[in-house]
């Protein structure tokens, strides 16, 4: 039974499912045959939230997420790892850290984007709290946790589009991982995810929109425009060989996206046949083959300037064939 505290934070904190349609945000373009599949998504986070946002503890979160059908389950963690994280930065708690320990562990990646959302919805000061400790735990952590960078840009392309797509804003920057230079490419990496939802998968229409911004962050762009068509699927394979096209010199960017989206998926010991297909059409290689090339490259050892996921990223793009 929900808290009068839960509600009240959800009330004020969580869209409802009809707010995160593509209709309801008002995003452009017709309705496709992808839209209900892509549309469920944001409602599985919706969903995850509401439970997180309610629950008494952890372990009742957990029972419900196991309730949900693999395909679908990484987002409603996501959600509920937004909620966990709102919660823990307001009251020092440890919930996120007992769920991506414990049911959440296979979905890190989008646990991850789940606490970029929750970042969004938080003032700056309590951001220093959102990252849980998981020493030991994973050997993506801490070099994967700039998905939260990304989650929270996808948060804002997707609820505040006008502002973050039509105007290109560039959010301030942050020192995650003791780095804010790189924190906007971060950004920009989520901008891209969201490009595929707010076009509705449309090929045509997502490229023109990365081709409206600046040279210099398209290539982020791209590559979440990548792990998004991977993970999230949507379109033939035939729009799958347009968008390697229309992505011209950014290919590379395109199918890093691919292989982190195949990582994930296989993380979580569930790869759709869209996300295999669209892997094979991006990066040009299975599932099983992107997923070793995401393990030998990866390094937790900075470059310089460059933090750690920058020079895994750009392992990937260099055996993709990119620079």
């Amino acid at each position: 039974m929900p808290t009068f505290l839960g509600s009240l934070r959800r009330l004020v904190l969580a869209p409802s499912l009809a707010d995160v349609s593509f209709d309801g945000r008002g995003f452009p373009g017709p309705r496709t045959p992808d839209t209900p599949a892509l549309e469920a998504i944001p409602q599985a986070v919706v969903c995850g939230f509401e439970w997180g946002i309610d629950a008494r503890g952890v372990g009742e979160v957990e029972r419900r997420l196991r309730l949900v059908e693999p395909a679908m389950r990484g987002f409603a963690v996501e959600g509920a790892t937004m909620a966990f994280t709102v919660l823990d930065a307001m009251s020092g708690g440890v919930r996120t850290r007992d769920l991506l320990r414990g049911e959440g562990a296979p979905h890190l990646f989008l646990a991850y984007i789940g606490i970029g959302f929750a970042m969004a919805r938080l003032p700056r000061v309590l951001w220093r709290r959102v990252l849980p400790d998981l020493a030991g735990t994973s050997p993506y952590h801490p070099t994967m946790s700039w998905l939260a960078v990304d989650g929270y840009g996808f948060d804002l392309a997707y609820f505040r589009t006008r502002h973050w797509v039509g105007g290109q804003r560039v959010p301030a920057a942050y020192a995650w991982q003791g780095d804010s230079g790189y924190f906007p490419r971060a950004a920009d990496q989520g901008v891209g995810r969201a490009l595929w939802f707010v076009h509705g998968a449309r090929v045509d229409d997502v490229a023109d929109a990365v081709e409206r911004f600046p040279e210099r962050r398209r290539g982020d762009l791209w590559s979440g425009v990548g792990l998004a068509a991977a993970f999230a699927g949507g379109g033939t394979a035939e729009a799958t060989s347009a968008l390697r096209r229309r992505a011209g010199a950014y290919r590379a960017e395109l199918g890093l996206g691919a292989v982190f989206a195949a990582s994930a998926r296989n993380l979580a010991d569930h790869v759709p046949e869209h996300t295999a297909r669209v892997v094979e059409g991006l990066a040009g290689l299975t599932v099983p083959e992107a997923v070793r090339l995401a393990e030998s490259t990866a390094t937790h050892t900075s470059d310089g300037d460059v933090p750690p996921y920058e020079v895994w990223r750009g392992r990937i793009r260099h055996a993709l064939g990119g620079s």
